[in-house]
């Protein structure tokens, strides 16, 4: 059986392998190719297929030109959003670092949006202080960057970039050391060994468990998902945070209306055309994102509609046009001018706070095992991420896995034995190939399997959560895994998405049964107040065994460090 594996399974080698081109797989990859290092970049999609290329805001960054801001001020805003869960120290870091990973992008080709004097244009978000939010083409900045950087990486010659591959089973050895992975080839069918000494998870977010979203299709979870299959400690992840203004329409990926436009004095209004944010917050329309959310669905249920209003008739036209180019397209195409009528808003799932564990380094609890971006969970976010951090923090934590990476450099990746490794993985996902090959998935049926629990999900885990609703969204998950009968023999690209999703699902609805308080992105109406104490989440799998257990910020950076000493 060994032999016929090694022989017969594509082989290839590298110092280091990236899952995942959004920013945060982007940047990593072209870093370490930068040390002169082979660098395999595998994406699911087309490269810059991700939430990066949706991701209208900005980026936040404490300036020294800004003689409004500081550092003090910018972990001041990002912790009291964070609802007591973000770390102090990472925050302080990512915040000290975001003046040069600003000047490293610009150097990368990101154009920024500037003022008539040729300086660096700044916005405003919700719960920040003060104008920090950097953007390029108005409303257009996670594109900019993607397509910059993914032009530098196209004229990079030692990165080898995989378009249409799929990352389906990480190769880790009895002593907790990732090797590699396997990764499912979409197009041909087949699956190939991927062995390194360096692993990077930079697979995005995983808001396609919800029947209503901002993030693309392909933003499933896989990363996480692999990296809980392997032991890795998760995160925090009954954290998801529902953006308050996506455009309200017919489909289950939402078209994200930014905060800024909020930022440059947009207002909520009622069905009614009443202005509602002040009566749930005293920031109004600018407080946090999972309280803007609630006021929103609160509003919802109040008035029976399924939207509420964003009015961007106040703020100037030329304003307007300068700032939200793209979205007046897209409203035009759906005969809405801003300038004059309201844009109809609902929630929308949005972003992760949690994810695989992982130190400042981006080391996750797995020896050889790093992550970055959404992927990941620093302890940044902590309960509810402020607006345009993400971007920040991929880039800045993206440079700490390049140098500890580069650092660290030894084992050559054909010193590893294939033969050793594949005793300790699902044997099935290997051989699916080739025994299962005219095999086919009905996507009929498997497109309603996963329907099915986007509803639960979207009905049950949402925006606001209790006991019995928890548990009914378990029993459902339950029975979908119970049709879908080869959650270890998967034959296409879709059935290992459904795979991922409902590991995920599952994450997501344990931690939200467990944490009875309310906190940031997640609120139960049945536990409406907060713990005295402010816990993360932990959980991972011991053998076949699930375990889910609370830490402080301090026995949690220990947990990460020690797994890696």
């Amino acid at each position: 059986m060994e032999k016929f594996l090694t022989e017969q399974i594509e082989q290839k080698k590298y110092s280091t392998i990236i899952v995942g081109s959004g920013i945060a797989g982007l940047y990593t990859t072209l870093k370490i190719a930068e040390t002169g290092n082979k660098v395999a970049l595998i994406t699911k999609d087309k490269l810059g297929e991700s939430n990066t290329r949706y991701a209208q805001g900005g980026v936040a960054a404490v300036l020294p030109e800004n003689s409004s801001d500081s550092i003090d001020l910018h972990v001041k805003d990002t912790l009291l959003a964070g609802a007591g869960l973000s770390n102090p120290e990472v925050t302080r870091f990512i915040s000290e670092h975001g003046a040069n990973a600003i000047e490293d992008l610009i150097i990368y080709g990101v154009q920024f949006d500037r003022n008539k004097d040729n300086a660096l244009a700044m916005t405003l978000e919700g719960a920040h202080s003060v104008r920090r939010v950097l953007h390029s083409g108005g409303d257009a900045t996670g594109r900019n960057i993607e397509q910059a950087l993914v032009n530098r990486i196209k004229n990079t010659s030692n990165i080898d970039f995989y378009e249409e591959f799929q990352a389906i089973e990480l190769l880790v050895d009895i002593d907790k050391t990732c090797k590699g992975m396997v990764v499912f080839d979409i197009n041909s069918n087949k699956n190939l060994v991927f062995l390194s000494q360096n692993t990077v998870l930079a697979t995005g977010g995983l808001s396609q468990v919800y029947l209503n979203t901002t993030n693309p299709i392909v933003a499933t979870g896989d990363g996480i998902a692999l990296a809980y299959r392997q032991g890795a400690i998760i995160q925090d992840l009954e954290f998801i945070q529902f953006h308050p203004t996506a455009f309200c329409s017919n489909i289950n990926v939402k078209f994200l209306i930014s905060e800024s436009v909020r930022g440059e004095g947009a207002k909520l209004r009622n069905i009614k055309g009443e202005l509602f944010a002040h009566k749930y917050h005293k920031d109004a329309d600018l407080a946090p994102r999972d309280i803007v959310t609630r006021a929103i669905f609160e509003e919802m249920k109040l008035h029976n509609s399924d939207h509420v209003y964003l009015d961007a008739t106040i703020i100037p036209e030329d304003r307007l046009m300068l700032r939200f180019p793209n979205i007046m397209k897209v409203c035009k195409e759906s005969n809405i001018d801003i300038k004059k009528d309201y844009i109809p808003v609902s929630p929308a799932a949005h972003y992760s706070m949690g994810g695989i564990k992982i130190n400042m380094q981006g080391k996750t609890t797995i020896s050889g095992l790093y992550s970055v971006g959404e992927a990941a969970c620093s302890s940044l976010h902590g309960a509810n991420r402020l607006a345009s951090n993400s971007l920040l923090e991929c880039v800045v934590l993206a440079e700490q896995v390049s140098k500890d990476i580069s650092n660290n450099l030894g084992l050559l990746p054909d010193e590893i034995n294939i033969s050793t490794l594949l005793k300790d993985i699902n044997i099935n996902n290997i051989l699916n190939t080739y025994f299962n090959s005219k095999k086919l998935a009905m996507i009929s049926e498997l497109e309603n399997l996963i329907q099915s629990l986007k509803v639960t999900m979207w009905q049950n885990a949402a925006i606001i959560r209790n006991q019995s609703g928890l548990e009914k969204c378990l029993a459902d998950i339950n029975n979908i895994k119970s049709k879908f009968n080869r959650i270890d023999l998967c034959l296409n690209s879709k059935e290992y998405e459904l795979r991922n999703l409902i590991s995920i699902s599952e994450l997501i609805v344990v931690g939200a049964l467990q944490r009875k308080e309310s906190r940031g992105g997640h609120y139960r109406d049945d536990h409406p107040l907060k713990n005295q104490l402010a816990q993360h989440s932990y959980i991972y799998k011991e053998g076949n065994i699930s375990k889910h257990e609370f830490f402080t910020e301090q026995s949690s950076s220990q947990r990460v460090c020690s797994a890696n000493s």
